[in-house]
């Protein structure tokens, strides 16, 4: 889950990183009154999850509190790389002066922890490293010993950072990483930290993303979603344990396994391009146990999207037989009753197929077609929502 930038500096501030004051407002009014409590200049900034803000006109200073008025005004409702602004962000000014990066992410393709730290802050961090590569630092961390004072001074001092803030800016490592193990991140990321013109050290701008997989351990973190943009299917998935995500296509697919989604998905695709270029409308994994109640709650999550024509079930039974799962589509379908009113092909293969096979032939659904093959059972369903 990606955090705005103000519930970042939240969480920064519970953690003692050193931020400045800012107020969140969804309106001119709130920003302020917002501004008036903060006093003296603002920035008013775009909450929105998406980068460039600044360049689209986004973030704006404000001199007093009736300019503050005025530019969140001009940028509540703004189009910013297809994002509306709903929110502002009120922020206290600061005199600057120099900007750095600081960056703590989980590095998947070496499966550790990695600090990223360069001189070239207030920039976009791709071109600092595609450009002038030797001013990004990058450093593994060790996840079982984690990151001590003296590491983050070295890491510091490797990057070139001013003597006269060493200390300092090793101090906010420190407490990012606190922030990073503390709530279970996967980024936190300050562009820029700031060294102000009266020698403070301070995170201006802050990036966070929460693992969702820690969600049990951290039931605070369900205040930190933005609902008003979360996908309702998507919601409603989550809310019965299932594996679901949207996707921008016509046939519904439902698969047990990641992988097995994940290649049909593809063979969708590659199908539906025979067919005025048909594609996948969602990813869906059911997991091992396919029970009645599972894809009944599978189905009646596709059936319920209007851009689903056709729906594609492709299982290869494995721990969860064959059987299973026909008698889990015989039953979900009659749960369902008069919601199931799309074409359903189904291709099952493995653990005990033949019976599995039987079991939706002789169950003989209107909707149901049974394919052998991943192949011919993608190319009917596209087939039939081209239709």
């Amino acid at each position: 889950m990606d955090l705005f930038e103000y519930q970042a500096r939240d969480l920064f501030e519970k953690h003692g990183v050193p931020v400045l004051a800012g107020a969140v407002a969804t309106t001119a009014d709130e920003a302020a009154a917002a501004a008036e409590r903060i006093g003296g200049k603002v920035v008013v900034k775009a909450q929105v999850k998406v980068g460039g803000r600044g360049k689209a006109g986004g973030v704006k200073l404000a001199e007093s509190v009736e300019d503050a008025r005025e530019k969140a005004g001009a940028i509540l409702g703004m189009d910013i790389k297809g994002h509306i602004v709903g929110k502002v962000m009120i922020a206290q000014a600061a005199p600057i002066d120099s900007e750095f990066y600081l960056a703590i992410l989980l590095d998947r393709s070496n499966r550790t922890f990695l600090i990223m730290a360069s001189v070239a802050g207030g920039m976009d961090i791709e071109a600092v490293a595609h450009e002038t590569p030797e001013k990004l630092i990058k450093v593994p961390v060790n996840t079982i010993e984690g990151l001590s004072k003296a590491q983050a001074l070295k890491i510091i001092q490797d990057a070139a950072f001013p003597a006269d803030i060493e200390e300092k800016v090793a101090e906010v490592l420190v407490l990012l990483w606190g922030v990073f193990v503390a709530e279970d991140a996967t980024l936190v990321e300050v562009n820029p930290l700031v060294k102000t013109t009266d020698g403070r050290v301070i995170a201006l701008d802050g990036k966070v993303t929460l693992d969702d997989n820690a969600d049990f351990r951290h039931p605070d973190h369900e205040a930190l979603v933005d609902h008003s943009a979360a996908n309702a299917l998507e919601e409603e998935a989550k809310a019965k344990n299932l594996n679901y995500v949207k996707l921008d296509g016509e046939v519904g697919v439902i698969g047990n396994g990641a992988g097995l989604v994940m290649s049909t998905l593809d063979v969708v695709a590659y199908a539906g391009e025979k067919f005025g270029g048909v594609k996948p409308a969602n990813f869906l994994d059911i997991g091992g146990g396919a029970s009645a109640q599972v894809m009944a709650d599978g189905l009646s999550i596709i059936l319920s999207d209007k851009d689903v024509k056709s729906v594609f079930v492709n299982v290869f039974g494995g721990i969860t037989s064959c059987d299973a799962v026909a008698n889990g589509i015989v039953q979900a379908l009659s749960m369902l009753g008069d919601k199931a009113n799309k074409p359903i092909v189904v291709r099952l293969d493995g653990n005990n197929v033949i019976e599995g096979r039987r079991i939706l032939t002789e169950a003989a659904h209107p909707l149901v077609e049974q394919l052998d093959t991943m192949d011919g059972a993608a190319a009917r369903a596209a087939e039939l929502a081209a239709k």
